[in-house]
């Protein structure tokens, strides 16, 4: 999942649960939810290392071999 999921995620759980009115409307709520999420300074806690993630996650990726 990389950090454009997560934070669409977070605006799911947030702003789309319900029923909004106008696109006026949403944009306020998504403009309030980005600026609280700026303020916190929410960030990503990575739990891996790149090497971690390429060596557990290596089945879903197609092997490229350079054709020398």
């Amino acid at each position: 999942m990389n950090i454009a999921e997560l934070e669409l995620s977070a605006l799911s759980r947030m702003c789309l649960s319900r029923r909004i009115g106008s696109i006026t409307e949403l944009d306020d709520q998504i403009q309030a939810l980005v600026a609280e999420r700026n303020a916190l300074h929410i960030t990503v806690d990575w739990q891996f290392s790149i090497m971690d993630a390429r060596d557990k996650l290596r089945r879903h990726y197609e092997k490229v071999t350079s054709k020398d």
